[in-house]
């Protein structure tokens, strides 16, 4: 009869499932901007942007003021490895004219003379200057981490001229006036936020805090890229949901009965609340007494008979609700309930009440298990995982006192999220051990940010400092060029005999062979003139076996003959003899455009009698001794010219190659009158500087940092190469590592463990970098790339490793811009120009894929060098195409002399 009775009342999972999902649609409402204004549920930011990883320490005061009285709390929080918390706390009454008397001045110099004397306690005891850790229960409006306005008083709070007022910083005065002790009021804490952080202490997986007591209220972390109410889109946020007002536009009035709407019209905030008023301790006993008072006037209870105590609103607590269903003696409880209310209940009418509350407690239960179960379920989307672990932080008397609601809570959760592991932690003093918490988070977060701040500090480079680096980079070029000087000089400005770029008359077929690693191409190009001016390409790639790289140079140059023969056959020209290019990758010196002596291998390559010889000579004996055909070697090619040479296919003004990848270098066209180490004075000779070098000799050692030292010493030519190991695509993820190393050692990041996947050196490589530092990239998304290289991340941890690799890739984008601004400004003086325009061919995966190197790169050549107008071009296969275009212009000029 009971049930039928209250039918409307018993919610099935269908409807439970529907709340939840209106539910979520009023979260995101209250988030949007556009929406916010007429959000119920206002989803308030509470600028506590992460949750206690348990290194916490140090002496707090919180000061808990939400009722007739407040406490000021000292929490000492001492990380020794035992992550302990110790309490105390002393109660001061707020005298009732304070509470409704005009302004607020006089109750917070009574608040602060409590703070104080705590203060002085601790002072006694250790440090003079303490962090308050400021927690107001009041319904209210945070606008930044250290100010609250106060939207409403609550709780009999009347007094005047304060709503709308910074509270905080009245109390901050407050306390100054005094002058007799300094208290840094560091953090405002809403008591679910309390709830949550006091949690989170011992549980890292705590995101969530609930209230389920007098009152109602939730809290979790939200990604700050769906918080339209505050700037920023990177980490996340406490969002505290102020989940009472929930269904205050109508969306809950098909649920809503008749005793929701008798107990609202009643209350002291009609229309407002109502979601509260269906499953709050302050209404759930008077929404028993109203069916108590229906049934009994229907003739279903009583006898038909009423009393005075049962007709009087608040005589039926909530605590009678909870005693009433006790397993065992709720009957009992029942009768004696009912007798104190004037009644003479039958054993029927005990069993009927029984069961009256058990309906109104157990609706309670699943309404609120249906929104915490979209709380929960926009966390697990937010977090993109297949199975969500979660912990439900949990305080408030009615989750702890009533015999089954926290259990009813925990089921219907369950039943509406099967995906996911919910685990549900009861807080002890939230609103005091909570605020010291968020305090003592928001200190450590300070002290950490601090620390990281002055290590990267070392690699944000000045204005002042980029200009003395291009001033030194002019001094090695110069160094370079001069004969006297070139020995002792890192930037070694080598000849490249190619005397002149492309002007768009070039023609023929060109055989071009790449040779740089494990792999090498053949080549065909066909470049045209005219009308169809154009380049055509045809390649094969061929493999060199390990035996070959490190067997004699005879069989590595066969090989190299033999793949020629097989290309020739396969594009149906065998036996043809065509000019061809050679883009030979490692360090050769030059001394003509078709000679090259190899100075030493590398990239494993070991083949015997070839350093120290002429490889192009090496090339032609392999051609003769195969006697099955003949080609015109014409150059041998430099990828960074051949990158310059292809890019000034395109541009005429393109006299500047530039390849920042795996490594880097750069070359650019100089007037013959300054490249002393080769006879003429007329016209420009292509200069390949080998700029990697620069900073070998010490020029850049107040710039280099201890991670570029660490990098060096590990690397396998220590000293060596410099400055490309400060910009290089080979290099900068290393750097990334030994940062994140030191940052984790130091307990800054990881919460301080380093994994074995940390130690291990190349493991975070470049394109990492720039995967992380995408723009299209969420925060998800880069946890997902550390979890990819085990390193277990939070949300703060991929903040701060985004940062590092942001800072790293700037400063080699910078570096590299100095070092081209430095380039350009030379080429300008060199022809006497007051204003030069130039155009830089560039190559490299760093310069190309990299989503900011490229920007950075171009604002500091435009900075160092504002007589400069620099366009940058990307090259298409410099290497191949390049070195193609060279043998072009070798051969007309050729032509052009016979």
């Amino acid at each position: 009869q009971i049930d039928k009775y209250l039918y409307h009342m018993r919610l099935s999972e269908e409807t439970l499932q529907e709340v939840s999902q209106r539910f979520r649609k009023e979260m995101e409402k209250g988030l949007e901007a556009d929406t916010n204004p007429t959000a119920s549920v206002k989803m308030l930011p509470t600028f506590v942007r992460s949750t206690p990883d348990g290194t916490e320490s140090g002496d707090f005061l919180a000061l808990d003021l939400g009722g007739t009285n407040f406490r000021v709390l000292h929490v000492r929080v001492s990380d020794n490895g035992l992550q302990k918390v110790e309490m105390e706390n002393q109660i001061y009454a707020i005298p009732e004219e304070l509470m409704r008397g005009s302004g607020m001045q006089g109750h917070l110099e009574h608040v602060a003379q409590g703070c104080v004397q705590a203060g002085l306690k601790i002072s006694r005891e250790g440090d003079p200057t303490t962090s308050l850790g400021n927690l107001l229960q009041s319904f209210v409006t945070l606008t930044v981490k250290k100010f609250l306005i106060l939207a409403t008083w609550t709780k009999g709070f009347k007094c005047s001229g304060v709503e709308g007022k910074d509270v905080v910083s009245m109390l901050r005065k407050a306390i100054k006036k005094r002058g007799d002790f300094d208290i840094d009021i560091v953090a405002v804490v809403n008591d679910t936020v309390g709830t949550m952080m006091t949690c989170g202490y011992d549980d890292h997986n705590c995101e969530v805090g609930l209230i389920v007591g007098t009152g109602t209220n939730a809290c979790y972390m939200e990604e700050m890229r769906h918080i339209d109410l505050v700037e920023g889109d990177e980490g996340r946020m406490c969002i505290n949901m102020e989940w009472g007002a929930f269904g205050d536009d109508g969306v809950l009035n098909d649920i809503r009965t008749e005793f929701d709407r008798e107990i609202d019209m009643g209350s002291l905030n009609p229309g407002k609340q109502l979601f509260e008023k269906m499953i709050s301790g302050m209404y759930m006993g008077e929404l028993v007494r109203l069916i108590l008072v229906k049934m009994a006037k229907e003739g279903l209870l009583f006898g038909g008979r009423l009393t005075p105590d049962l007709l009087t609103t608040g005589h039926f607590e909530t605590r009678y609700v909870s005693a009433i269903e006790k397993e065992k003696e709720g009957l009992f409880k029942a009768h004696e309930i009912l007798t104190k209310l004037g009644l003479e209940p039958s054993h029927e009418d005990c069993v009927a009440t029984h069961r009256i509350c058990q309906i109104v407690s157990t609706r309670s239960a699943n309404l609120c298990g249906a929104t915490l179960a979209a709380v929960l379920r926009r966390i697990k989307e937010n977090k993109g995982v297949e199975r969500l672990r979660s912990t439900v932080a949990v305080d408030g008397s009615v989750y702890k006192k009533h015999p089954h609601f926290a259990r009813r809570l925990h089921k219907t959760v369950r039943k509406l999220l099967p995906d996911c592991d919910i685990r549900f932690v009861r807080s002890e003093d939230g609103s005091g051990k909570g605020a010291a918490m968020v305090t003592a988070v928001a200190y450590r977060l300070a002290a950490q940010h601090k620390a990281r701040q002055k290590t990267l500090e070392a690699l944000k480079l000045s204005h002042e400092q980029l200009l003395e680096v291009k001033q030194r980079m002019r001094l090695e070029m110069e160094k370079g060029l001069g004969n006297g000087t070139h020995t002792e000089a890192t930037v070694k400005m080598l000849p490249t005999y190619v005397c002149s770029t492309p002007d768009g008359t070039e023609k023929g077929d060109f055989l071009a062979l790449d040779l740089g690693g494990t792999n090498f191409r053949v080549l065909l190009v066909r470049v045209r003139n005219g009308m169809r001016r154009g380049v055509e390409m045809h390649n094969k790639i061929y493999s060199i076996p390990l035996e070959i790289m490190q067997g004699t140079g005879e069989e590595l140059f066969d090989h190299i003959v033999h793949c020629i023969s097989d290309f020739l056959e396969y594009m149906g020209m065998k036996g043809v003899s065509l000019p061809l290019g050679f883009t030979f990758s490692f360090p050769c010196q030059q001394t003509n455009l078709d000679e090259g002596i190899l100075l030493k291998w590398t990239k494993g390559f070991k083949a015997t009698g070839c350093e120290g010889e002429d490889v192009v000579g090496l090339l032609k004996e392999a051609i003769h001794r195969r006697e099955e055909f003949d080609l015109d070697v014409v150059a041998l090619v430099n990828d960074t010219v051949g990158t310059m040479m292809t890019c000034g296919y395109e541009d005429p003004y393109c006299e500047v190659g530039l390849i920042v990848g795996t490594g880097s270098n750069a070359c650019y066209m100089e007037e013959m009158r300054n490249v002393e180490l080769v006879e003429g004075e007329e016209g420009r000779m292509c200069v390949n500087m080998e700029w990697g070098a620069f900073g070998d000799n010490g020029c850049l050692d107040d710039v280099r940092t201890e991670f570029d030292l660490a990098v060096d010493e590990l690397s396998l030519n220590p000293g060596k190469q410099r400055f490309e190991k400060m910009i290089s695509g080979m290099y900068l993820g290393e750097i990334v590592r030994n940062i994140l190393m030191d940052f984790t050692k130091r307990g800054l990041l990881f919460r301080g463990r380093i994994s074995e996947r940390l130690k291990t050196r190349g493991i975070f490589e470049t394109k990492f970098l720039s995967q992380i530092e995408s723009d299209r990239l969420a925060l998800l998304q880069v946890r997902s790339i550390l979890q990819h290289l085990g390193l277990e991340s939070t949300c703060d941890d991929s903040i701060i490793v985004k940062e590092v690799c942001t800072v790293v890739a700037r400063r080699a984008a910078q570096l590299c811009g100095a070092g081209m601004a430095a380039v350009v400004d030379k080429i300008r003086e060199n022809r006497g120009l007051d204003f030069l325009k130039v155009t830089v061919g560039v190559d490299g995966t760093l310069y190309k894929l990299h989503p900011h190197f490229s920007t950075v790169m171009h604002e500091t050549v435009k900075q160092l060098s504002p007589k400069c107008e620099v366009t940058f071009l990307q090259s298409e296969d410099g290497s191949g195409k390049g070195a193609a275009l060279i043998t072009a212009v070798a051969c007309r000029i050729r032509e052009a002399g016979q």
